[in-house]
């Protein structure tokens, strides 16, 4: 049997275990542990697990799932007004910011790859620190929900217009024809009536039916189906099946809710997300660092400009009011990234327009974004005050 089929799971396990031992020292995201831990059973440490077919095929699961709970856990009323207006238009200076970069560093396909990785934002590794935090509800928890909102979607969709593989005009139009299908998705999910449904979900709560996580897969598999049929980016589907179950679920009581959001969430960090991390981490090529040092001296310089070309634009979605302090907080988590750079490298060297070497500076500054930038963010944004904490969106 292939070892990587018990490594992986056994290591999903470990994580939780230690990020809790330490937690009396020290607040370190789990998805930290989970890619160390990967790193160190892959090849290039202990070589207890390498690559599988398999493994990767419920990583892949696993990271569209990540997209899925991130466009799930979207709330548009923060997407609305000052926020969302300088959300946007940060997001927007970080991908011209990136594209520059880029093009100074590798012109040509890899400046586009380069740009969107460097503009994106972790929003499923982000939202689950402020959940833990208490920040949800709060205006700090709102401006981060929004920047990370943009720091996914809109990167997304460069993916799916730029790498797609086709010219410019007919990428255009497939994603135009994209947003007509998707919108249709969302007006359906809108405009069907969903009492009987909800009563229906309710009945199966606790039963084999289990209808709610049916319907969680069905709107997953169809989205991922469309994407992949029109050759777009699959991530792009998840995050939008996410905004879809999250308008039909809009009506349901907060009990209801609250229970079909415990069970997505179980099978989601539960089972198939630890699962995307452990595997990146297996298959993380960190001898191609090792054996150039030039290389591996060039990831904290992927951490800086992550945090000047994603974190100083998304200081401008700071509620109104708020301190240096709060600004830099939500700068130093619009700088956390991985799934994105993850995703849009891999299309990178899949086509040949990326340096497998460069792939992997670019994964390991944005591991070392999730590793360090929210546990500094969090500390500096401190405890709330009780205004604060009574705070609503």
């Amino acid at each position: 049997m292939d070892a990587v089929l018990w490594v992986v799971p056994l290591l999903a396990v470990t994580a939780p275990l230690l990020a809790r031992g330490l937690s009396r020292w020290v607040s370190i995201p789990i998805v930290v542990f989970e890619l160390l831990l990967g790193i160190m059973a892959g090849p290039s440490v202990l070589g207890w697990a390498g690559p599988s077919l398999f493994m990767g095929t419920l990583a892949q699961l696993g990271l569209a799932m990540l997209f899925f709970v991130a466009g799930s856990e979207i709330d548009f009323a923060s997407l609305k007004g000052r926020t969302g207006r300088n959300a946007t238009f940060g997001w927007l200076l970080s991908i011209a910011m990136g594209l520059l970069l880029g093009w100074l560093l590798a012109p040509g396909a890899a400046a586009v790859i380069i740009g969107v990785a460097l503009c994106s934002t972790a929003l499923g590794t982000v939202l689950p620190i402020l959940r833990d935090a208490g920040e949800m509800r709060t205006p700090f928890g709102a401006a981060v929900g929004a920047i990370g909102a943009v720091g996914e979607f809109g990167p997304l969709l460069a993916i799916s217009i730029f790498l797609g593989g086709r010219d410019l005009g007919p990428a255009t139009a497939v994603m135009a024809l994209f947003a007509l299908l998707a919108g249709l998705a969302i007006w359906l999910s809108i405009r069907i009536p969903t009492g009987a449904m909800h009563r229906f979900i309710n009945s199966t709560l606790h039963t084999s039916g289990q209808f709610a996580i049916r319907v969680v897969f069905l709107i997953l598999t169809a989205l991922l189906a469309l994407s992949l049929f029109l050759r777009l980016d699959m991530l792009l589907g998840a995050f939008v099946a996410g905004v879809v179950w999250r308008l039909l679920m809009r009506d349901a009581s907060e009990h209801d809710r609250h229970a079909v959001e415990s069970k997505v969430e179980g099978a989601a960090f539960g089972f198939l997300i630890p699962l995307f991390f452990v595997y990146t981490g297996v298959t993380f090529d960190l001898a191609a660092l090792i054996e150039r040092p030039i290389l591996f001296a060039m990831v904290p310089l992927v951490l800086v400009a992550l945090l000047v070309v994603r974190g100083l634009p998304s200081m401008l979605a700071a509620p109104a009011g708020a301190g240096w302090h709060e600004r830099i907080s939500i700068g130093l988590l619009g700088a956390t990234g991985l799934p994105i750079i993850v995703a849009v490298t891999a299309i990178g060297v899949s086509n040949g327009v990326l340096d497998p070497a460069l792939q992997s500076v670019l994964v390991a500054g944005g591991m070392l974004s999730v590793l360090i930038l929210p546990v500094i963010a969090m500390a500096i944004r401190g405890a709330r005050t009780p205004v604060e904490q009574g705070s609503t969106l």
